[in-house]
């Protein structure tokens, strides 16, 4: 799902970073003001987590995987303003240190994981959270998904990107999988959470020490066994800009990810603890 450099054109993507960063400034703010100060630990769990399960692709096609990108799980569990701050804090990380994604492409693929696909999974959690909650977090997976991926191939068709309508609708078909899978495994990551700490997810409630214990083996357990099982073929966005398989081996994608979840942890739970001794300042 992560835009590299090199294939949106100049406009395209200095518009995004000129809309993406008041943006994020001003979700910053939301976030400040929203989270409690006994809430700050989620932000490093959730983070370190949502991290190493974009770590693990799945396959969603021929040649072609898809992996969780965790913007409905972070709305459902953190609320809107601090999942979109959580997930560009990935974005950032990712970009700079991991180099998954581009430095000038950032804006875009914050616009379009860290605003827009939030914005959909919140809307749509809202909406239809009071008929079928279960229903309303799978419709925000696949939703804040599909968001995301319209907009990124709208980018590239834009930017001038070759496509064909054959590769244009099978690069479709592949995202409605992901999206799919999204949803049925944000569902399944909010009701694991829930049976650690029900009022852990959106609620007023400090979260356990067993809970934060969890989901943290969990972000331990996904960066070591999960990446020795993850398809190493392309995702629907690295397919479509002709990137090839990941040669990485196991024990590097290892120690990367385990250093990818701490600094994720840090940097999120330390950022929090900053903002909150501004607000009681």
């Amino acid at each position: 799902m992560h835009i590299p450099d090199g294939f949106l054109s100049t406009p395209v993507w200095a518009t995004l970073d000129v809309v993406s960063a008041p943006a994020v400034a001003w979700v910053a703010r939301r976030a400040q003001r929203d989270t409690q100060d006994h809430r700050i630990p989620l932000l490093g769990v959730m983070g370190a987590f949502v991290f190493a399960a974009q770590m693990v692709n799945f396959p969603v096609g021929p040649g072609t995987s898809g992996h969780l990108v965790g913007g409905a799980l972070l709305t459902v569990v953190l609320g809107p303003a601090a999942a979109s701050l959580v997930l560009t804090a990935i974005l950032v990380l990712q970009a700079l240190i991991f180099q998954d994604g581009g430095v000038l492409a950032l804006g875009a693929n914050v616009f379009n994981m860290a605003l827009a696909g939030v914005a959909a999974a919140y809307l749509s959690y809202r909406l239809w959270g009071q008929a079928s909650r279960s229903g309303a977090i799978f419709a925000a997976g696949a939703l804040s998904v599909m968001t995301s991926a319209c907009l990124a191939l709208g980018q590239l068709l834009i930017s001038g990107v070759p496509m064909t309508g054959g590769v244009f609708w099978a690069s479709l078909g592949l995202f409605v999988v992901s999206a799919l899978m999204e949803g049925a495994i944000t569902v399944g990551a909010v009701r694991a959470i829930e049976r650690l700490n029900p009022a852990w997810v959106a609620g007023p409630q400090p979260a356990s020490s067993r809970t934060v214990a969890g989901v943290a083996l969990a972000a331990l357990l996904l960066v070591v066994l999960g990446t020795l099982i993850a398809s190493v073929a392309p995702d629907g966005i690295q397919r479509l800009t002709g990137q090839g398989v990941d040669s990485t081996s196991w024990p590097q994608r290892t120690m990367g990810g385990l250093a990818g979840i701490a600094m994720i942890f840090a940097l999120c739970y330390l950022g929090g603890k900053l903002k909150s001794r501004r607000r009681s300042a």
